[in-house]
């Protein structure tokens, strides 16, 4: 049993969940193996029905869900109804996804041919600590539109939300077996998934070091798997652009969740021309930032989710060059102030590492060419911005920079939507999107002779 800490306040929590052992994951996994015929036989309407009252369900649990995200996570009360909100959502947007798994019809000779998408069987979902209920609804809300049955392993430090929902679940009608929470250890539960014959797929958000040992795990049975892994992004800013405006946006882009996002654009590239005024406004914006009471509607960034990440990121800043920081709450809890250095060489580790912390680096750049060549000096390439007021300079860079996610003249969220996934060391595979559910499944190819 992990005993489960406020991040604010660094007290104990009343609950901690047992976790769950070897046989107990094994049983689960069989649970879930058993469950999967009929569930896979389910009319595509009513699949469909059943979905959509799961969101429905989640929909009335909002405050809920959210207030315990704040308990166990310390995120932001704002960030976190929009995450109960995500959940609800990517639920709604693939129970559309049933009735519409097309296949397809291929002219051949001598007869037809027609293909369908027939579904893996179990997936293992290995969730990770910083955003406990969308990264989660990506992978089990897909992957039962396509019929399949899922066994989800949520984060040792925060496994609050998901086994609420996964109660929710069998509220809204979902049969045993088709959802199930598993909380406990990566080295246990996690491990299991990879190399339990009947669990089909493994979908794992985290780190870059972990998630190549589950891709090697998942060879050895040629089993699918989905990596969504580290970051270190590039927030690009062009001269030609309305400097305040990217200075005011960018603190946003890499302090939220207290930095504790592949996402963040945690390296900002400044034209040297703008970067004396760029870094002045910058200043002005991270003073500014209402670190507070994550349970209060002004908060705009909570505390690290630990003490242990607290340390990982302030051993990242031990001799870094210090430009300015903000502010953060005396006290108990694991707070850090958010933090912005100024990199003079792209060997720095604070440059180059992902800090997963509120701590941004800047650089001065030249010239369109440099801009491109350090935001791609790096082995991720998941996320990042673009600020420029000339569109043909938006596109091209947009195109030679080596980004899974890129965002021109903002800093535009994962939408439900629109795919998501990484380049280089970043993952491998795509969340989200319409073709999400595909991801799920066989393509198989019928032949009949006329």
């Amino acid at each position: 049993m992990t005993t489960l800490i406020n991040p604010s306040t660094g007290a104990e929590l009343d609950h901690s969940p047992a976790s769950a052992s070897l046989e107990d994951t094994d049983a689960a996994i069989a649970r879930a193996h058993d469950a999967f015929p009929a569930w896979r036989d389910v009319a595509p309407g009513e699949r469909a029905r059943l979905l959509r009252a799961f969101a429905a369900v989640v929909d009335a649990h909002l405050e809920e869900l959210a207030q315990l995200e704040v308990l166990n996570a310390g995120h932001t009360i704002g960030n976190a109804r929009w995450e109960a909100g995500n959940v609800r959502d990517c639920l709604n947007y693939y129970s559309a996804a049933p009735e519409r798994l097309f296949g397809r019809q291929i002219p051949v000779p001598g007869g037809t041919d027609v293909t369908f998408h027939e579904p893996l069987g179990v997936v293992g979902i290995i969730v990770p600590w910083n955003f406990p209920m969308p990264i989660a609804a990506w992978g089990f809300a897909p992957a039962l539109a396509a019929g399949n049955t899922v066994v989800l392993k949520p984060a040792e430090l925060t496994p609050l939300t998901a086994m609420r929902i996964g109660e929710l679940a069998l509220e809204a009608g979902l049969p045993e077996g088709v959802l199930t929470i598993v909380p406990g250890k990566g080295s246990v539960v996690g491990e299991r998934f990879v190399t339990h014959p009947l669990v089909r797929k493994v979908c794992f958000t985290g780190s870059t070091t972990v998630g190549k040992q589950i891709m090697a795990g998942c060879a050895d049975q040629v089993k699918r798997v989905t990596l969504e892994l580290g970051g270190k992004s590039s927030n690009i800013v062009f001269t030609d652009t309305d400097v305040a405006a990217a200075a005011a946006s960018a603190p946003y882009a890499v302090f939220d969740n207290a930095g504790q996002d592949c996402c963040a654009r945690s390296r900002i590239l400044v034209q040297r021309s703008a970067y004396d005024e760029f870094v002045g406004r910058l200043e002005t914006s991270v003073k500014a930032l209402r670190v507070i009471d994550p349970s209060d509607d002004r908060s705009e960034m909570g505390p690290l989710v630990s003490a242990g990440q607290r340390e990982s990121v302030q051993a990242h800043l031990d001799g870094a060059s210090i430009a300015f920081t903000g502010s953060a709450p005396d006290g108990p809890g694991w707070w850090l102030p958010p933090t912005v250095v100024e990199s003079r060489d792209t060997s720095e580790s604070i440059w180059r590492e992902e800090v997963f912390g509120p701590v941004v680096a800047v650089m001065a750049f030249d010239d369109e060419d440099e801009a491109v060549a350090l935001a791609n000096d790096t082995d991720y390439g998941l996320s990042g911005s673009i600020f420029t007021s000339d569109v043909g300079r938006a596109l091209r860079v947009a195109r030679r920079v080596e980004s899974g996610n890129l965002s021109v003249n903002s800093h535009s969220a994962v939408r439900y939507w629109t795919p998501f996934g990484g380049f280089k060391q970043s993952g491998l595979g795509r969340e989200l999107g319409p073709d999400a559910p595909n991801a799920f499944t066989e393509e198989k190819n019928v032949f009949i002779a006329h």
